[in-house]
């Protein structure tokens, strides 16, 4: 259940999430004092990933305004060529566990392949009006399930975002894909996706996401940073 929730999460992160209702903690004194000191420095570099990295997530259902759940995302391992995190929800005790290349784009969530990769990451060196295109083969194989994905993603502005992890300038990237089922085309769901990254602390600071099919929107959904660090 739990890994469900967080393909849904790492979807917006990269497309819909369906999560339980979570109230965020107050900040501690120290953790209070700790952010006073981020806001007056400026944010804290973490330009390359490294083992200890975390992120952590509101998630917003903007069809009823609800704040679904806080998700913390960890960095596990790093390679050359791959990165893996460790995903935690606020008030749940599982984990899930995913697999990221280096450009922050999806190849394994523990339930779902993609070959060669989801494509919602990043390709280095944005500028503004830069634009890519994507496809993949997505492979559930216990579930003997297999889907064609394909999409584009534009950088579109510069612009400063501002979450209660600090303020940062951020790349904003379009992306829209379409999936479909490749056993049946006739199955099939639209998304689109903003995403605003942070080069300073290599992540996304704050991210939405709409899918559809039949013509009608099944899920719109907010991901914003709300806390970060390095080990």
């Amino acid at each position: 259940m739990f890994r469900s929730a967080f393909l849904a999460t790492i979807s917006l992160l990269a497309t819909a999430c369906i999560l339980h209702a979570q109230t965020v903690p107050a900040e501690s004194p120290a953790a209070a004092s700790s952010s006073s000191t981020e806001a007056a420095n400026g944010p804290e570099p973490m330009e390359e990933a490294q083992t200890g990295d975390h992120w952590t997530y509101e998630i917003r259902d903007e069809i009823t305004g609800e704040v679904k759940s806080t998700v913390t995302n960890i960095v596990t391992d790093v390679s050359a060529s791959e990165i893996g995190t460790r995903s935690a929800q606020l008030g749940n005790s599982n984990f899930g566990y995913q697999t990221f290349d280096r450009s922050w784009n999806v190849t394994n969530n523990g339930t779902w392949r993609f070959t060669p990769n989801d494509g919602t990451g990043i390709r280095l060196p944005l500028a503004v009006g830069k634009s890519w295109s994507f496809k993949s083969t997505d492979v559930n194989s216990s579930a003997g399930v297999s889907w064609k994905r394909s999409g584009t993603s534009k950088v579109t502005a510069k612009e400063s975002v501002t979450t209660r992890a600090g303020t940062f300038d951020t790349f904003k990237i379009e992306t829209s894909i379409e999936t479909q089922n490749a056993n049946d085309p006739t199955k099939k769901f639209q998304s689109v996706q903003q995403t605003w990254y942070a080069p300073l602390i290599d992540h996304w600071v704050k991210r939405s996401s709409q899918s559809r099919s039949e013509g009608r929107v099944r899920d719109k959904s907010t991901a914003e940073l709300v806390e970060y660090g390095r080990r």
